[in-house]
């Protein structure tokens, strides 16, 4: 698969995105219920489109139109000046025809220069415990653990832990 395109979403990615939304939804990193109908739209009020960045592929073999293959979320985590130097990333999601292609990792790398560029000074997120693949990805690409919420959230019977991790932007 070639180098995904990242390019900020529009309005019109809203169906695409709840799709994949959708598609991706797993206990391994989510801590809301299953989606089930009726499925309300994507982008609201609280989820603008201004905040998300998507990736375009080719699905398959590399023949055809390029297709939604992921998105980020970077949003201000608390609507405070004292915290406007920070950014969050509240979602990553790449289509199962994507994984293991790079999506992810440019996809944080976009969304790093991005926030960078909106004057951020720190990319945070949060991630479950068990979910080693993402951990891994995102210390690969220079987040460190600076905290965990042990036992936050009880998942399928089990406790998990949150963990937070953090990127600087200055260096």
């Amino acid at each position: 698969m070639a180098v995904p395109q990242i390019r900020p979403a529009v309005r019109a990615d809203d169906h695409a995105l709840s799709l994949l939304d959708r598609a991706s939804w797993s206990p391994l990193h989510t801590v809301t219920p299953r989606p089930a109908p009726p499925f309300g739209p994507f982008f609201d009020a609280s989820h603008p489109p201004e905040e998300f960045l998507v990736a375009e592929a080719v699905p398959g073999g590399g023949r055809g139109e390029e297709a939604v293959a992921g998105y980020i979320r970077l949003a201000r985590p608390l609507r405070l000046v004292s915290n406007a130097h920070v950014r969050q990333i509240q979602g990553l999601a790449v289509h199962d025809w994507a994984r293991g292609r790079g999506v992810g990792r440019a996809l944080l790398r976009a969304g790093a220069l991005h926030a960078r560029n909106q004057g951020a000074r720190r990319l945070t997120l949060r991630v479950l415990g068990h979910n080693a693949p993402a951990r891994g990805l995102y210390e690969s690409e220079g987040f460190v653990v600076e905290g965990v919420l042990r036992g936050e959230f009880l998942l399928e019977g089990a406790y998990v832990d949150d963990v937070c991790m953090a990127l600087s932007l200055t260096d």
